[in-house]
């Protein structure tokens, strides 16, 4: 029996990738206020849910072994704060929510700048939503995710997007293409709040202007223009980052860039075969790597 016969439904947590990232002031708050190009890649993790007697919550994955257990760690889980976050509002419907048993397919390196944590904690609630037939809508989905994090709601969303304020003012681009990709991870952590606290400058200018109904043709100038205000506070605390872009470079990738706060970096192709081929040489040359061709996911309504 496979783990999906085991459920009765599954959701896709993407990964989550910051083709650019502007960092343009910090609120009162210690919230910082960012402009940053997303998109969503074809491969991730995956969240498995069944009605069960007690609430449980499993991990199996390349990377599961990284999930910390236990009743402190689980306090702090996106998962199990999403499972919450859903519980308060079928409560708030007057609607009843069945215990469920929640198993988690970690197949993303946590704490990775791919927003592996927000997509699942997105997914939880997306997949709760639906096994309790609350029939809550995307915005009211995406609204509750903010209080778990500001990458949950474009995470709940899982398309191309432009996202803006602290990651809440959300604009889809339905007109934005799909993208051949290597994803390259050192496996070497970087600490989120200590990439933005080395953060010399936070007053930095927005994204340029990007027309959102641009064609095809028009995206890699326009995401090559922008740039990730994180990269070098980052390469400062894992030089490793270095030696990813330098990799990505040497395998002719048409732009090599980090993604959110590090340390996964990524390496744009002109077609699948040669991502292929790039991630097969970079896994070759550099085994202790996570390396992961991918094509995303365009901007069409699926």
């Amino acid at each position: 029996m496979t783990t999906a016969d085991a459920f009765d439904l599954a959701e896709d947590a993407p990964a989550k990738i910051n083709l650019a990232l502007h960092v343009t002031g910090r609120r009162p708050d210690g919230y910082h206020l960012i402009d940053t190009l997303v998109t969503f890649a074809d491969k991730g993790d995956k969240l498995f849910f069944t009605r069960a007697d007690n609430d449980r919550f499993t991990v199996s994955g390349r990377f599961g072994e990284r999930i910390p257990s236990g009743p402190a760690a689980e306090a702090e889980n996106l998962v199990i704060r999403a499972r919450s976050c859903m519980q308060d509002l079928a409560a708030a419907e007057g609607r009843t929510a069945a215990a469920v048993h929640i198993h988690l397919e970690k197949n993303l390196p946590p704490a990775s700048g791919i927003g592996g944590g927000s997509a699942d904690a997105a997914a939880t609630l997306r997949g709760l939503n639906r096994l309790w037939q609350l029939d809550l809508t995307h915005e009211r989905l995406a609204q509750a995710a903010l209080a778990l994090g500001a990458d949950c709601p474009m995470c709940v969303t899982s398309r191309p997007l432009l996202a803006r304020g602290i990651g809440e003012d959300l604009t889809t681009l339905a007109h934005f293409p799909a993208l051949n990709m290597v994803l390259v991870n050192p496996l070497s952590p970087v600490s989120t709040p200590a990439v933005f606290a080395a953060l010399t400058h936070r007053e930095n200018a927005p994204l340029p202007a990007i027309p959102t109904a641009a064609g095809a043709e028009r995206w890699p100038a326009l995401i090559a223009a922008g740039r990730n205000d994180l990269e070098v506070p980052a390469l400062a605390l894992l030089p490793e980052i270095g030696a990813v872009l330098q990799a990505l470079e040497k395998t002719g990738t048409k732009l090599a860039r980090m993604s959110g706060s590090g340390a996964t970096c990524f390496g744009l192709y002109e077609d699948g075969a040669a991502a292929a081929e790039a991630a097969e040489r970079l896994a070759h040359a550099f085994p202790d790597w996570f390396v992961m061709a991918t094509r995303t996911g365009s901007g069409e309504q699926p």
